[in-house]
């Protein structure tokens, strides 16, 4: 396992990038869309300084709400225009507008695949373990790499549909275990993500070529796949 990932939005300062990068973090999985119109402001320069000037991992996630699962899609591919390299995430959560369903969320998955050839990353929580036995053997669903939030020190309850988790986000910042890390110099306190692997897993889960980020993060020899 390595401690190598963070997920932030514009509710995140960043007051020194090349602090962030020091500390060992190579991808940044950023929120870019919500619903149907909304846009991250921060999205797009922060995506220039971090993927393009610095050459590190970039990612993207749309926060969804309940309603038509392409017209969300269809607003998170224009706004993020992702290229290869640009690693995509359903956000399944309930929000302010409540919960996509299980349908819609297939709705969203397939667009995806449709438009980028790419099956996406599905990020959640308790909902989508309270929504798993809507979730069809044939579901695209199952196509998704499962990102499993949960702030409990270990991983547990994983949906019958993956059987193993890929990135486990195991704090906001504030919740969760205070062994891995909670703050990052250069942001403070976020949210943090351990990857499932080593870093050329994590280079092919990004499509990307092993020696693009340098492999100076250390595995976590005290987690080991027994916990989860």
């Amino acid at each position: 396992m390595i401690n190598t990932v963070i997920d932030l939005s514009h509710h995140n300062l960043i007051s020194d990038f090349d602090a962030v990068k020091n500390a060992g973090i190579s991808g940044i999985i950023h929120k870019a869309t919500e619903g149907y119109s909304f846009a991250d402001r921060k999205y797009k320069n922060r995506s220039i300084k971090w993927k393009d000037e610095m050459n590190m991992l970039w990612g993207a996630y749309h926060f969804a709400s309940r309603g038509n699962g392409v017209t969300q899609a269809m607003h998170f591919l224009k706004t993020v225009a992702p290229d290869d390299q640009t690693l995509l995430v359903l956000d399944y959560e309930s929000g302010s507008n409540g919960l996509m369903t299980i349908a819609q969320a297939e709705e969203f998955v397939q667009y995806c695949f449709d438009k980028t050839g790419r099956w996406i990353g599905l990020y959640s929580g308790n909902d989508i373990k309270e929504e798993a036995g809507k979730i069809s053997e044939h579901s695209v669903l199952r196509n998704c790499w499962l990102w499993i939030a949960q702030y409990g020190p270990r991983v547990k309850n994983i949906p019958p549909a993956w059987g193993r988790w890929t990135m486990w986000q195991y704090t906001d910042g504030t919740a969760g275990p205070d062994k891995y890390g909670k703050i990052v110099p250069g942001i403070g306190k976020c949210d943090r993500d351990l990857f499932n692997g080593d870093v050329t897993g994590l280079c092919k889960l990004w499509n990307v070529k092993p020696d693009t980020i340098a492999a100076a993060q250390k595995p976590l020899e005290d987690y080991t796949e027994d916990e989860a």
